[in-house]
């Protein structure tokens, strides 16, 4: 071999290697799935209001620190009933129509929101807002489960939770530079990624959804009566009460250590720069795996994330515990949508993932809740509550694994 020939066929070699790497993690999948999954990074990199609300409220409208708080818990009720009814919409109306239907509102309401002054108007485009805010969600994780092969759903779900998660680590460090230049922009901007991504869906991702009469069968109450998926929103509220202390106490917990505001947004930096590089990484390999034994798995690190947050008391500590629990995110977002498709008649799989949304909201009302109740007795006993809360979900979720396995297999 000449020592010319040499370098091109390594770099040869080496591009087939690149090639093969990047056909085994985004290969494979429909040309639906990937307009989604731009919508969706288009949609969270213009995610910028929520974020800033708390601020925009106390700081532009002048409202004090309690009917703040009023506005934001309102905005949360609104969140519990949006993927319930957005599941409903789904299945009653098609994908593309309640996606593109939930993103134009959530952008009007967002408009109003950012132009308002009066209290009560507010106090109404919080609730509505909540409600509009996750109204898309069912439609969408309905859509990659009718479009994506059973076998790639996980991966499909996963790369959808990378898109997720790439677009608001942008948004959050975007969105403090221009809140910095006017608040107004952030809800326009806001708008208008809604509207960009309701547009690309209704463009250019066909219809996946029955049409007649299949889509009039079953109701809410159907999923309700699902015994094993009840029982599996019911682990998924678990996890979510634990999930949200990262933004519930965990500041709060920093602020005890006698760390500051800035330390806790370099410590939740870390959330995103651990889920943007580790998803692609591990994302694709999960696939092989009993979907309940990743997502037990992923309860178990979250409860590892937690024990080391029960000992942290600077910077680096709390970091580690978040890059810890993060792996464990990557796990759990990766598989609980697949086994909701996994679960779901075709023709209700808006309902499930609205029930599925529900679970979490619920979680994320329960969490500053107990969560700051529990930090007022100490910090360890919030961390060990979770640590406890995580095995329980863990140990739950085994439980199901052959109630699980056996609708897959059907």
């Amino acid at each position: 071999m000449s020592k010319v020939e040499a370098p091109g066929r390594a770099g040869t070699e080496a591009r087939g290697r690149l090639r093969s790497a990047v056909r085994i993690r985004v290969g494979g999948l429909p040309s639906a799935f990937w307009v989604l999954w731009c919508g969706s990074l288009v949609n969270r990199l213009g995610a910028m209001v929520n974020p800033f609300l708390s601020l925009y409220l106390t700081g532009v409208r002048g409202l004090s620190v309690p009917t703040t708080g009023l506005v934001l818990g309102i905005v949360g009720v609104g969140s519990v009933i949006s993927q319930p009814l957005g599941g409903i919409i789904a299945d009653r109306f098609g994908r593309r129509a309640a996606l593109t239907g939930g993103m134009l509102a959530n952008g009007a309401v967002l408009v109003l929101l950012g132009s308002t002054g009066s209290i009560a108007v507010i106090t109404l485009c919080g609730f509505l807002l909540g409600i509009t805010i996750d109204l898309y969600r069912p439609a969408s994780q309905a859509l990659v489960a009718d479009a994506v092969p059973v076998a790639d759903r996980t991966r499909a779900f996963g790369l959808l939770l990378w898109s997720v998660n790439l677009g608001f680590s942008a948004a959050m460090m975007l969105g403090g530079y221009i809140a910095t230049h006017g608040f107004h922009l952030l809800f326009w901007i806001d708008a208008g990624a809604c509207a960009i991504f309701g547009l690309m869906v209704w463009l250019a991702v066909p219809e996946t959804h029955t049409s007649g009469a299949d889509r009039a069968a079953g109701s809410l109450l159907t999923v309700v009566r699902d015994h094993t998926m009840l029982a599996f929103a019911g682990v998924v509220v678990l996890y979510a009460i634990v999930f949200q202390q990262a933004f519930a106490t965990l500041p709060l917990a920093m602020r005890h250590s006698g760390l500051s505001g800035e330390a806790y947004g370099w410590v939740m930096a870390v959330n995103g720069i651990v889920v943007v590089s580790m998803q692609p990484i591990i994302g694709h390999k999960l696939s092989g795996f009993d979907k309940s034994h990743v997502l037990a798995a992923g309860f178990l690190i979250a409860a590892c994330g937690n024990a080391l947050a029960s000992i942290a008391s600077a910077t680096a500590g709390y970091a580690v515990a978040v890059a810890v629990w993060s792996l464990g995110e990557i796990l759990v977002f990766a598989v609980t949508a697949s086994i909701v498709a996994d679960l779901a008649p075709q023709n209700l799989r808006g309902r499930y993932n609205g029930l599925l949304g529900m679970a979490w909201g619920t979680g994320f009302l329960i969490a500053p809740v107990v969560g700051t109740r529990l930090l007022a007795i100490g910090a360890p006993v919030l961390w060990y509550g979770c640590i406890a809360l995580c095995v329980l979900a863990a140990l739950g979720q085994l439980a199901l694994a052959p109630a699980v396995r056996c609708r897959t297999a059907g």
